[in-house]
């Protein structure tokens, strides 16, 4: 262990604080090999850019982005934000020196949290390929050969810059510049870890790519940084998932996602998180689509304190497909604002956002979304369900839609319905033999089956049981 994680280890022991959190388990930092002292500034951004041998090009973003930062004001129109203490945040920690391919060479600790988490098993079943990141670095990587040969690149983001360093900075903070909003300007100064992911012309990735994200250490912060290149006429499909230990103190996720579609190609981008009640997951998504090309983003949004995460889509080129699938659950201390933007920049391009939200023991959903229609896009289209569900008086949700539309040969729709679990429902199903526990499950996994059966099987398997373990003790 380094002199640096020998120092500052002590300082991120903290104790579980609810058992009934199936993912609260995590394991010591003392065997890190490297964690930087708590706060940011200057002499940080440095050390973690040194750390990692980056070029100069990448410093000087990191230092211009947390320059930025430090000037944005904290948001004050989305969740309550003020509580975050970033002088009490690790910015890197660094479990181990390398991302090993082989699962046997894992670290013990970070092997048995991924084992628990069950990802050596996926991978045989259903991926294509995984990363696995343990707090700031990528630990373990694999891609199956098939894809491989056919010239698909996945890779952490490190790798990625170092082996196809002028590609990186063709593309990076193209999309979502530092300048973005204060929290890109966060990830921008002190990002680690994250994918690199291309896909070559004509090339269809059959099975999904999946990156699983773990907070192991309290007081941590987790920074991944996310860029795809879907080239003309390919497709695949990513999957991310988060969890985090219950840990009593807060800790702070702020991704930064970038997904390039060319000409006719195809992405989807699945998020599963669920994080413990202590974090706060503050991300921006944005895919840039150009002709007849199409993205999807099915988010699904469980756990955490504060969620803000918003999946954007730019359709750049003639005829380009957008689509969000949203879903969010809400409950007690908890609030998730996540919603969409949709960006038509050209002709005949379309756009559909579903988002779903169910609220419980006085926990807050909020929808926000934004659809632009620029006066260049004529004969667009654009559809916005919004659909919440209550499961008590004491729970809240709330829609904060805006449209901005420039040009009037477009098709403009947003729906929005709020409802809550009838008595009558209720009577009908405890009538036959179901507890009402059981029947509360039933009604809400129909209220977001539409959306968990976009997923592969075995993930909307998975996603109805977090739902179900949400929904344990909801009777009232």
């Amino acid at each position: 262990m380094s002199r640096f994680a020998a120092k500052h280890a002590s300082a991120l022991d903290d104790s579980l604080t609810d058992v009934s959190y199936e993912m609260g388990f995590s394991y010591p930092t003392s065997g890190y090999s490297y964690i930087t002292k708590a706060g940011l500034n200057e002499g940080v951004v440095r050390e973690i850019s040194h750390i990692k041998l980056e070029p100069a090009w990448m410093l000087e973003k990191r230092l211009e982005a947390l320059k930025i930062f430090e000037s944005k004001p904290t948001p004050t129109w989305g969740g309550d934000l003020l509580s975050i203490n970033y002088d009490k945040i690790h910015y890197y920690l660094r479990p181990t020196d390398k991302q090993v391919e082989n699962w046997d060479d894992v670290p013990t600790d970070v092997k048995k949290t991924f084992e628990k988490l069950k990802i050596p098993e996926a991978e045989r079943a259903v991926l294509a390929g995984v990363k696995a990141q343990y707090d700031s670095e990528v630990v373990y990587g694999s891609l199956k050969n098939v894809w491989e040969k056919e010239g698909v690149i996945f890779l952490s983001m490190d790798e990625g810059l170092a082996q196809y360093p002028e590609l990186i900075k063709e593309y990076f903070g193209k999309l979502i510049p530092a300048a973005d909003n204060k929290f890109s300007a966060l990830n921008t100064a002190v990002w680690s870890g994250g994918s690199f992911v291309y896909v070559p012309k004509g090339v269809n990735v059959k099975l999904p790519l999946q990156a699983y994200f773990r907070i192991n250490a309290a007081n941590a912060g987790q920074f991944e940084r996310t860029l795809i290149i879907v080239d003309e006429g390919a497709s695949v499909h990513y999957i991310e998932g988060c969890t985090a230990p219950a840990f009593s103190s807060s800790s702070l996720h702020s991704a930064v996602v970038e997904i390039y579609v060319k000409k006719g190609a195809r992405c989807q981008y699945t998020t599963v998180q669920n994080w413990y009640k202590n974090v706060y997951n503050l991300v921006t998504k944005r895919a840039r689509v150009d002709e007849e090309g199409t993205m999807i983003w099915t988010d699904f949004n469980m756990g955490s304190k504060l969620t803000m995460k918003y999946p954007s889509f730019l359709l750049a080129g003639k005829g380009a497909k957008g689509e969000t699938l949203s879903m969010a659950m809400a409950g007690k201390g908890q609030h998730q604002d996540t919603g969409s933007k949709a960006i038509h920049l050209a002709p005949y391009t379309s756009s559909t956002i579903v988002s779903k939200s169910i609220s419980k023991d006085g926990g807050r959903t909020s929808y926000r979304g934004m659809v632009t229609v620029d006066p260049r896009a004529h004969h667009s289209k654009n559809t916005v369900i919004c659909d919440a569900l209550l499961l008590d008086p004491l729970s809240r949700s709330d829609t904060y839609p805006l449209d901005r539309i420039m040009n009037d040969q477009v098709e403009i729709q947003h729906e929005a319905t709020v409802s809550k679990i009838g008595d009558e429902q209720l009577f009908y199903l405890m009538s036959r033999g179901i507890t009402e526990e059981m029947a509360r499950k039933m009604i809400v996994n129909g209220f977001v089956d539409d959306l968990v059966r976009k997923l592969p099987l075995e993930y909307a398997v998975e996603m109805n049981r977090l739902i179900d373990h949400e929904m344990e003790g909801s009777i009232g």
